[in-house]
Order: structure tokens, then sequence, then C-alpha cells
């Protein structure tokens, strides 16, 4: 049984990028979603364990001290971490792995684990994005403009990524990411396993 693929989706709150994920996993089969863990309250509809693990700071900050993130980082305010035991397991099983982890965390992923596969989820604009923001109604003022000042940081690493995905559409965008997890598993690195007995041969 080959190993899993790990898949990282980012992008500025606000992207879509959750919703985006739910559709792309109801539609492909064997994969795993990593839930991460937070510092931020849960917000309305959001399950602990479901959703994240909610966690206090003191539990967090034990977590970092035990060595059981694979990656953690600051955002806006509150820390956000993906436990690494479920991830390695999994993609020992065979599953492909999705991770919806901000920038910062990508990047860490992405020097531990240089064959994860990094896609970049954004609005088709800046002004799309802060509308969306907006439009949840539930962050205060000092919050959206940390939260936009955080998005441009976010643009600018954009480039670090694989593959970018525009979220207009979330059926299309979720299309995409379907697309790219067909692609990356034709790679000949991935195949190779069935040339090989031609290649003994040879």
């Amino acid at each position: 049984m080959s190993k899993g693929k790990l898949f990282v989706i980012s992008g500025p709150s606000g992207s879509g990028k959750s919703t985006l994920l739910a559709e792309v996993l109801e539609k492909l089969e064997n994969n795993f979603f990593s839930v991460s863990a937070t510092t931020r309250p849960p917000r309305p509809g959001e399950t602990d364990g479901v959703s994240y693990y909610f966690k206090s700071p003191a539990e967090f900050k034990k977590m970092i001290e035990n060595g059981e993130f694979l990656e953690y980082a600051e955002y806006a305010g509150n820390y956000y971490g993906t436990p690494a035991a479920p991830i390695i397991k999994q993609l020992e099983n065979g599953k492909d792995i999705f991770l919806d982890i901000e920038v910062q965390g990508a990047l860490q992923v992405r020097s531990k684990m240089p064959e994860a596969v990094l896609i970049f989820a954004v609005p088709p604009s800046f002004s799309v994005l802060e509308k969306r923001l907006r439009n949840r109604s539930t962050e205060s003022e000092r919050i959206i403009m940390m939260r936009l000042e955080a998005a441009r940081i976010e643009y600018k690493k954009a480039s670090e990524y694989d593959y970018v995905v525009i979220t207009d559409k979330p059926g299309d965008a979720a299309n995409e990411i379907i697309s790219i997890v067909k692609a990356e598993k034709c790679r000949f690195a991935e195949r190779k396993y069935l040339l090989d007995e031609a290649f003994d041969r040879a």
C-alpha cells in the first residue's frame, strides 16, 4: 500500500477555504481532514473536535512543550496548531491528508515535509475579501483591520505555494482542487511502482 499525500490549503481569513474544503472532502474518497487546535473562541455553529480543538492558552502552551504539533503559529492574536500524531498515522495508512492552516504554519509544514502540496485559496479580489469579513458581523473593527493586514502579508507569501485557487464560485474551486489531487497522483514518483517490473527485466 502506497503512502497518502499531504495537501495544505491556506488563505486569508474570509477566503472561504473552510467551505471549499468541506465540498472537496465530500467528493473525494480515502481522505482524512486534520482538525487543528486553536486558542480562539468558537464561532456560532462550530463544534469542539470537529471544527477545531478549542484550547485555552495554557493548554496550547503545554502541547507545544510536549512537541505535539507538526506546526503552530500565531494569527490575529490567537494560536493555531496541527497535532502531528494523527497526520503521520493516516499517511502511513495510505490516506490523503488535508490541512486547513494559515500561511505561517503551511511553510513550517513545507520545511518539515517537503513533499507536501501547498494550495493558496483567495477571493477574486481584495475588496471581495474585505466585504466577506465585514458581512460576518461577528468581529470588531479592530479585529477586521488586523485580519486585513494579515491578509496583505499572506498574499506576499503566495509565491511559495504550488497552486492558487480562486474561491469566487465554490463548486468550481472545489473541482480545481480535486483536479490538483488527481494530477499529483499521476506524478512519476507516485506511479513508478507500475513500471518497476519492466525496469527489472530491462
